[in-house]
């Protein structure tokens, strides 16, 4: 299985923003507000039409942890359904196992949802599950075993009562049901994701 294994830290630079989501990269941020690189603080041009497509794509892809193929596999997908394309790809990515994890307050990040998930941590109807990309269908229950709640890294976010469940899924205890997909702007993925569906229209 592919995976991102180098600098997250530079990604957050690149596209200048905390698309992780965690304190440590605000401070990187603050401290190297430019691209990485040794011409890093020289790049000031307007980026393309095609430059601002491919770094929107880039960066969607960023934020899930995923690879070209399968996120290609996902726009295909999301092309052939009567929702609109953009739309849609954004709800598969949402209903991943790992980013429900990752959601429904159980890790940190999307990088320790994706492994908590490999590591046999995660039920789905009662059934474990290792595979981070498996689709969760609205009614369906994820859930932690007893053991993985003593985790201290999980048991610290199960104790968290700021944790911001959205709307759409239920949380109770150690498990939490996938009500319905998300609509657009329950997403708070910041993305211009028409410029993903031109990209791919091209």
């Amino acid at each position: 299985m592919a995976r991102y294994t180098k600098s997250r830290a530079k990604l957050v630079r690149a596209f200048n923003e905390n698309i992780f989501g965690l304190p440590k990269y605000d401070k990187i941020l603050a401290k190297k507000p430019y691209h990485p690189g040794a011409h890093g603080k020289k790049m000031q041009r307007r980026p393309s039409d095609y430059g601002q497509q491919l770094k929107e794509k880039q960066k969607l892809k960023a934020v899930y942890g995923i690879q070209e193929r399968q996120f290609r596999h996902y726009f295909q997908t999301a092309r052939k359904t009567q929702t609109a394309t953009g739309e849609k790809l954004l709800q598969l990515l949402e209903s991943r196992l790992d980013n429900l994890v990752y959601r429904a307050g159980f890790s940190r990040s999307r990088p320790a949802a994706r492994q908590l998930v490999n590591h046999n941590h995660i039920l789905v109807d009662a059934q474990r599950v290792n595979i981070p990309s498996c689709l969760v269908k609205p009614g369906q229950v994820i859930s932690l075993t007893q053991k993985t709640a003593k985790i201290p890294d999980v048991a610290s976010r199960l104790a968290n009562k700021d944790v911001n469940v959205p709307k759409w899924l239920k949380r109770q205890a150690l498990a939490a049901k996938l009500i319905r997909l998300p609509e657009r702007d329950e997403i708070d993925t910041n993305i211009q994701e028409q410029l993903i569906v031109e990209f791919y229209s091209r």
